[in-house]
């Protein structure tokens, strides 16, 4: 009885101490695991193509940012990389940060003033880097690395963007965070709008009269307005166009959105109240709402909070 006692202790001593070489194996399997994770998220240098084709080379991770653009400082910051920035450009308001950073110019942007604030990053956009190539050359010439960020046209496109610069900056984790939480959101508006049985007609205005420009098909609005199961009564135009008001006013919107409420008094009020528009559905049911624009036209982290103002000015009764 004492050797079988003395037998039933050795084996349960080698189980206990199998189960902990195991154990301990599992836990060095998932240091490593997430010592690589770690390293692989700071990695530099990486190399980007940037939206010119050019192979970007970024020596180590930016701790001085320059943005030419607000969409890219809005990426910046919501990766958060706030103390990073250290220059903006004069178009920059959100966050309220932007206000106490450097400004280094609008259409025109100052290269002296920007190579003064030694950044080892310039996100520039390839919106204007056709138009300020010799600038963002000299940038170069100055030892800064110049990142040029697609142009956004799609919701894809923005989730490019975004990761881009997160992998710019060493924030790749981030970035994805981010872009599956859009994604998320983006989804949720989506499968709401999708059990919406009468479809409504928008008309959107981006500017007043009496030159009034809407969005055409081939534009983000346009995606954003289908995003939400409504109709653009502009989408058999192309880009962004000049409206003829009477054939606007002949398909009747049953919404109008205003995107200009930001430089324009009481737009809404405006639109109500033009001549030759009385009868159109929208104007008599008063329903013609003005939307924050950067929030529609950013391409940029707070674009979905468009979509869902876009939703709940065009379907109050859903998006509540």
């Amino acid at each position: 009885m004492k050797k079988l006692y003395s037998l039933l202790l050795v084996v349960l001593l080698t189980i206990a101490a199998l189960a902990g070489c195991a154990e301990k194996k599992e836990q060095v399997k998932e240091d490593n695991k997430a010592s690589v994770e770690k390293k692989s998220e700071g990695a530099f240098p990486v190399t980007i193509k940037d939206a010119l084709g050019k192979k970007v080379i970024i020596e180590k991770k930016p701790d001085k940012i320059v943005s030419l653009i607000p969409s890219n400082t809005e990426i910046a910051y919501s990766l958060g990389l706030g103390k990073e920035v250290v220059g903006v450009s004069d178009f920059d308001n959100y966050p309220e940060d932007v206000t106490k950073k450097e400004k280094i110019g609008g259409q025109q942007i100052n290269l002296e003033k920007i190579i003064s604030l030694k950044p080892n990053l310039v996100l520039a956009q390839a919106s204007s880097a056709h138009n300020s190539k010799e600038g963002l050359q000299q940038l170069r010439d100055a030892g800064i690395t110049v990142l040029v960020v697609n142009d956004a046209e799609n919701f894809d496109q923005v989730y490019d963007s975004i990761n881009m610069v997160g992998k710019a900056t060493g924030e790749t984790k981030k970035a994805n965070e981010i872009v599956k939480g859009m994604k998320d959101k983006l989804a949720d508006i989506k499968a709401k709008a999708a059990e919406i049985k009468d479809k409504k007609k928008v008309f959107v205005e981006v500017s007043p009269a009496p030159e009034i420009y809407t969005p055409g098909k081939n534009t983000f609005m346009d995606e954003m307005i289908r995003s939400i199961n409504a109709e653009n009564i502009a989408s058999d135009q192309e880009g962004w166009v000049k409206i003829d008001q009477e054939a606007m006013i002949k398909r009747n919107p049953d919404v109008i959105v205003t995107t200009y409420g930001y430089y324009v008094k009481n737009p809404a009020q405006q639109v109500l109240s033009r001549k030759g528009w009385e009868n159109v559905t929208a104007v008599k049911n008063k329903q013609v709402i003005d939307i924050n624009s950067d929030r529609v036209t950013r391409p940029g982290p707070r674009i979905v909070e468009g979509v869902e103002d876009l939703a709940k000015a065009v379907y109050p009764e859903v998006f509540k």
